[in-house]
């Protein structure tokens, strides 16, 4: 309504979208994100419908499994160095100071290597410690050794802060379809030729070394477009006394990551174990079809955490809870409209893409797009209480949303089979919304009353 109390016109509403400072830019950059990844991920699914063609359900589950096991594993021990990075990064004292930045990206980067090798290391023992739970036999061990390579040398938290703070979405949307378009490449060759599961786990590999390696390099250009020594040449003397809170924020993250990690893979293990590898294979079709919508709110949490960071330490408190509260809506309308396309369409694609043989995956995928649902509306709430240096509330609400998805998950999978991971996932995901949506929002909204009443005539 306008100030005569007429409904708004058209014309008016566009010149508040052309006046927009706040909102406008940041939507500019995730539909940057958006197409990149949407493309990436078109071709990703294109990759993964050959392999399941040329494999079948039953070679097409091992390598699911072997893959499962490196993401794994990487993400148990991967720390999410990037949300720290940015964290300290908005601080003054660090933004102004290209060496401090330096050093500061350095500690990241220490972090990344460490986590990578050990994770790399992780999955080759988790390979043959879990091997016979999951129907992974010996002779499949050297494919789970062969793709922990890319793990040892997945090295992103670090570059993905370099890149996100010059605001290079455009950058990081783009960069990964060099990788996929290789990957599909090689497939097609793999089919054309009819090689092996080994082809296949080799192809896997080789295509996330190379990703790594550019977006690595990437980070590095990035960091030198903005007058930031190269962190391989800064000191790496009293990191720890410099940034005091560095680790232990990233410790929060990463338990929070690890929690999330042990719903969004683990799950893939335990459908396996139920319910044998062949189910596994349908399970993570249905998975990396879900993807496509999840990584929406993926890419609105890489776009708006470092302005979130940097409106609440500056106490722009109003535009903090404006800018969650549109975007949560947007995210709604899209994960409203996917699920409902899926809902339409979705047996038909899956059998003309992947075949009569996969059939199966059609009800996993759309009752886990109900849970993706949740989870994007989540995802600018996660952003927002981490950049109001609240990472305690968000583990604590992971550890409990985690609890109640293996208690449904083990209850569900054993009577109805893989579906019941979903299940699972759809009380993660409604619990983990709820809670953090009344989080942040109730603590912006304090924010904003205190402000508010600081600013009054005769108020200290």
């Amino acid at each position: 309504m306008n100030a005569t109390g007429n409904p708004r016109s058209i014309g008016s509403m566009r010149r508040s979208w052309a006046k927009s400072e706040v909102l406008r830019p940041r939507l500019y950059s995730i539909a940057h994100l958006l197409s990149g990844s949407g493309a990436n991920a078109v071709i990703m699914a294109v990759s993964t419908m050959i392999a399941a063609r040329a494999l079948g359900p039953g070679a097409y589950g091992i390598l699911a499994l072997v893959l499962t096991i490196g993401r794994l594993s990487e993400r148990l021990l991967r720390f999410e160095s990037w949300q720290p990075l940015i964290k300290f990064a908005a601080q003054p004292e660090v933004e102004r100071d290209p060496a401090r930045m330096s050093e500061l990206m350095l500690y990241g980067l220490l972090l990344d290597i460490g986590s990578a090798l050990l994770s790399a290391a992780l999955t080759i023992a988790a390979g043959y410690l879990l091997g016979p739970v999951i129907h992974l036999s010996a002779n499949d061990m050297p494919l789970v050794a062969i793709y922990a390579v890319a793990i040892a040398l997945n090295i992103r938290g670090m570059p993905t802060a370099a890149l996100r703070l010059n605001g290079q979405f455009r950058t990081i949307a783009y960069v990964q379809l060099l990788a996929s378009l290789l990957r599909l490449g090689f497939v097609t060759l793999a089919l054309i030729f009819k090689l092996d599961l080994l082809a296949f786990v080799i192809i896997w590999t080789i295509a996330q070394a190379i990703d790594s390696t550019i977006f690595f390099a990437l980070g590095l250009r990035s960091l030198h477009q903005t007058n930031v020594p190269s962190p391989l040449r800064a000191s790496v003397r009293g990191l720890g006394a410099k940034f005091p809170g560095f680790m232990g924020f990233a410790w929060s993250t990463n338990l929070s990551s690890t929690l999330r990690t042990l719903t969004q893979e683990a799950d893939t293990l335990l459908v396996s174990a139920f319910a044998g590898s062949n189910a596994a294979g349908f399970y993570h079709i249905a998975k990396r079809i879900a993807k496509v919508a999840q990584q929406v709110g993926s890419m609105v949490q890489a776009v708006l955490y470092p302005d979130m960071a940097k409106m609440w330490a500056r106490a722009q408190f109003e535009a903090f809870r404006k800018m969650v509260g549109r975007v949560q809506l947007a995210l709604a309308t899209v994960g409203l409209t996917i699920l409902g396309t899926v809902w339409l369409f979705g047996d038909f694609l899956i059998s003309f893409a992947f075949g009569d043989d996969f059939a199966d995956a059609y009800p996993l995928l759309l009752t886990q797009l109900l849970a993706v649902v949740l989870i994007m509306h989540a995802a600018p709430s996660r952003s927002a209480l981490l950049a109001m240096n609240k990472p305690r509330f968000v583990l604590v609400t992971a550890l409990i949303s985690t609890a109640l998805f293996f208690a449904v998950t083990l209850l569900a999978v054993p009577r109805f089979g893989a579906i019941g991971a979903n299940f699972g996932h759809i009380a993660f995901a409604a619990f983990t919304a709820v809670a953090m949506d009344f989080a942040w929002w109730r603590g912006s909204r304090a924010a904003s009353l205190v402000q508010n009443d600081a600013a009054l005539p005769g108020k200290l």
